[in-house]
């Protein structure tokens, strides 16, 4: 894992964030033809099959259903290294689903996945917490999230931009509902 000065990964942080969108919350489905998106409710995808952690893509993390959404309205992905503060995860994977083509480019979403090792993982979270996010724990794991305040998104139950950290794993999405439409499983 390489360790980068943490200027570097304030402004990816803060890059990360801006990409994430300025709505409160999901918009209905765009129109055709129209630029305007949303992300896909977590209880819509059709299952599909689990994907081996070795090949995780920006394609293929998501549900079909999820990935035809997006490519219906024309949006694209840019994949980028998956970083959380100062600790870049080299085997991991962050994307940003939007239109690149619109000159606001506002309505982007972000999905991630990444091995992480457990001292990494507990030093990231003490480390987010430190800088004001929120941590709580659900039956899939921990999760720590930015204070809703200080979002830019916000799904239907109040979260931010979250991270979702298990058994040697974490994921990441703008929303904490939008965590449940990633399909890696270890």
């Amino acid at each position: 894992m390489t360790r980068r000065p943490r200027a570097l990964a304030a402004v990816g942080v803060a890059f990360t964030l801006a990409l994430a969108g300025c709505t409160g919350t999901p918009a209905p489905a765009p129109k055709p033809g129209s630029s305007e998106g949303a992300q896909p409710q977590a209880e819509s995808p059709t299952p599909s099959a689990t994907v081996d952690p070795a090949d995780v893509t920006c394609e293929n993390m998501l549900s079909e259903d999820t990935v035809a959404e997006f490519t219906d309205n024309d949006w694209s992905v840019r994949e980028d290294p998956f970083v959380i503060l100062d600790l870049e995860l080299p085997d991991g994977t962050s994307c940003t689903w939007g239109d690149f083509s619109s000159p606001t480019s506002d309505d982007l979403v972000l999905f991630g996945w990444a091995p992480i090792d457990a001292d990494d993982a507990a030093s990231i979270q003490d480390a987010l917490v430190a800088e004001g996010w929120l941590r709580e724990d659900d039956a899939a794991g921990a999760l720590v999230t930015e204070d809703p305040a200080l979002a830019l998104r916000l799904d239907a139950d109040g979260y931010g931009m979250t991270y979702r950290f298990g058994d040697g794993w974490v994921t990441v999405s703008d929303t904490k509902q939008g965590l449940d439409l990633i399909d890696v499983r270890p």
